[in-house]
């Protein structure tokens, strides 16, 4: 059965291809909610005008796929609210050195 601290685990391993940061402490992820054996996660990246978005995606199903009770993967990218730098985990802050 799935979890979400499971499916949080996985989205760590993912990150933004521009930052050496992954999306969860970011702050990009919104939400994630699990049905059954399909997995929905609610995000949004770093600029609307991101032209990454896609394979960002598209790591995340092939990642969440990968799971043994996972045979359905949807990735929802919103930009309501918008993100903004505060988002970002302090662990996120210090790694990119934003608080210096």
């Amino acid at each position: 059965m799935l979890s979400e601290a499971e499916i949080y685990e996985v989205l760590a391993e993912c990150y933004d291809p521009e930052l050496p940061v992954n999306i969860v402490e970011l702050g990009l992820v919104y939400g994630v909610t699990i049905d059954g054996s399909t997995v929905n996660v609610r995000m949004t990246l770093t600029a609307a005008g991101c032209h990454l978005g896609g394979a960002i995606r598209d790591e995340i199903e092939e990642k969440l796929l990968g799971l043994p009770d996972c045979e359905h993967a949807n990735v929802e990218l919103v930009w309501d609210p918008p993100w903004t730098p505060h988002r970002m985990s302090p662990k996120a802050r210090e790694k990119l050195r934003l608080d210096e």
